[in-house]
């Protein structure tokens, strides 16, 4: 790679300050290419997490795994998408968001001053927040994250001009945090059960129960009580949306727009633009690092992956044991999910560097660069296709009709028609339509969109 510079923040590997840009966008927007094929990969892995929440039930998949179906294959196929592939589709194209902020406003910045390309930024992703509005109001899509994208990138960017390592720092706060609170929570669970077995074994020894006892235990049962009707008000709300699910489209309609209120009045909004905004900001200080598009020595994209998957792996699947426990024993992934899920990400992200450093691996992933360049039209049409073709009371009323292995089926068949779609799409055209609508919008004129075809003559003159 050319204009590579040594990293400030004490690594001695060389890293990409200016890496290659492939063609630009319509708007004059430039194109990394191996960041559009980790954006490709991102947004058709989405799927895998969103397919349960349109197939069967929304609730379900915080309360009660086993309601899509348990059998061997689902579990299996459960256990498989929650250590390789939970949270990290979300994760790896937050940061990928951070780095196109990186992208776009430094070197404009340079020429415009920093004030008009905040304006312009912020203009942008209001824009983009309006488009999750519009995914979650009119397409009834509960789980968008255009909007909350749109929100935390006005937050990143604040923090953009910050070097890496102060970036990384503020961006791993929300890991840190709920790391604290999660073996708080662990260590105090457990001392609690510890403190009501040793009661109750003393009382089937005989020995006087103490007022302290009698507390905690009065608190312990109280507690379990909360869980039991809390169980009880999970059930009946998952079977009042499968009901509602298949009934007709007034009943479905109007139960996802409950979800889509129930989900904001729980508070998950700030929870989510906080995640979002700091995983950017990760992004951001591992793309000014060189790492994300590849500035990195092949060794070290070796060194990140194996140390990456080292700490991911086994904390994911200890994690996944523990829920398909089912019990009410403390949980390490309390503290662990937000740390292994970064950690995943990032093996995710060598593993793709060191495949694209290789012929074979070049040339299978060279198709995601188009799912990257076409990724907001794909994430819309993947609501499209599963929410009201394949899963809604009319259209094709497949609704809760399938377990876990069947779904991520589907998604896997459904995703290599979106590859395929994405690829033909740009060899006829500039821009998928949701970008070209978007950055119309921003730009203030229509964009061409269709490529540019060279006649005879033109070959002429241009020679």
């Amino acid at each position: 790679m050319n204009d590579l510079s040594a990293s400030r923040d004490g690594d001695a590997e060389r890293v990409a300050t200016s890496p290659p840009m492939t063609a630009a966008e319509p708007d004059g927007a430039p194109r990394i290419a191996v960041l559009d094929i980790l954006r490709g990969i991102a947004i058709l892995g989405i799927l895998f997490m969103n397919i349960n929440d349109m197939g069967g039930s929304l609730y379900a998949s915080f309360d009660d795994i086993r309601h899509f179906g348990w059998t061997t294959q689902d579990q299996i196929a459960w256990w498989l998408r929650e250590v390789i592939a939970n949270g990290t589709a979300r994760c790896m194209l937050e940061m990928l968001f951070g780095a196109g902020m990186v992208i776009l406003t430094d070197r404009a910045a340079e020429l415009a001053g920093t004030r008009v390309v905040m304006k312009r930024y912020y203009a942008r992703n209001l824009l983009l927040f309006a488009f999750g509005v519009v995914h979650i109001l009119v397409l009834l899509w509960p789980g968008d994250i255009l909007h909350t994208y749109g929100l935390a990138a006005l937050i990143a960017f604040l923090f953009r001009g910050l070097r890496p390592r102060l970036l990384l720092t503020i961006g791993l706060s929300a890991a840190a945090l709920q790391f604290a609170g999660g073996t708080y929570g662990y260590i105090s669970t457990t001392q609690t059960q510890a403190q009501v077995a040793a009661i109750q074994s003393a009382q089937r020894t005989g020995r006087p129960v103490t007022a302290a006892d009698r507390t905690l235990l009065t608190k312990v049962a109280e507690g379990a009580a909360r869980r039991a009707r809390t169980k009880a008000e999970d059930a009946a709300r998952i079977a009042a949306e499968d009901k509602a699910r298949t009934g007709s489209f007034m009943t479905w309609a109007a139960y996802q727009w409950s979800v889509i209120a129930y989900l904001q009045s729980r508070g998950l909004e700030l929870v989510f633009v906080w995640e979002a905004a700091g995983v950017m900001l990760i992004g951001a200080a591992l793309y000014k690092l060189g790492v994300l598009q590849g500035g990195r020595s092949r060794a070290f994209y070796v060194r990140m992956t194996l140390v990456a998957y080292a700490i991911a792996i086994p904390l994911r699947m200890i994690g996944a044991a523990e829920q398909m426990r089912f019990d009410t024993a403390p949980k390490t992934l309390w503290a662990t999910a937000e740390v292994s899920r970064l950690a995943m990400t990032l093996g995710h992200v060598g593993t793709v560097h060191l495949l694209v450093g290789t012929i074979v691996g070049a040339r299978l992933l060279r198709p995601f660069a188009a799912a990257g360049r076409t990724a907001l039209s794909l994430y819309v049409l993947q609501t499209i296709i599963g929410l009201w073709i394949l899963f809604p009371p009319f259209a094709l009323g497949l609704y809760g009709q399938f377990g876990w292995a069947a779904l991520m089926g589907i998604a896997l068949a459904i995703n290599i028609g979106l590859l395929w779609l994405a690829n033909a799409y740009l060899r006829a055209f500039n821009i998928a339509p949701v970008e070209w609508a978007w950055r119309s919008l921003l730009e203030r004129r229509r964009l061409p969109w269709r490529k540019t075809r060279i006649t005879p003559a033109m070959r002429t003159a241009s020679a």
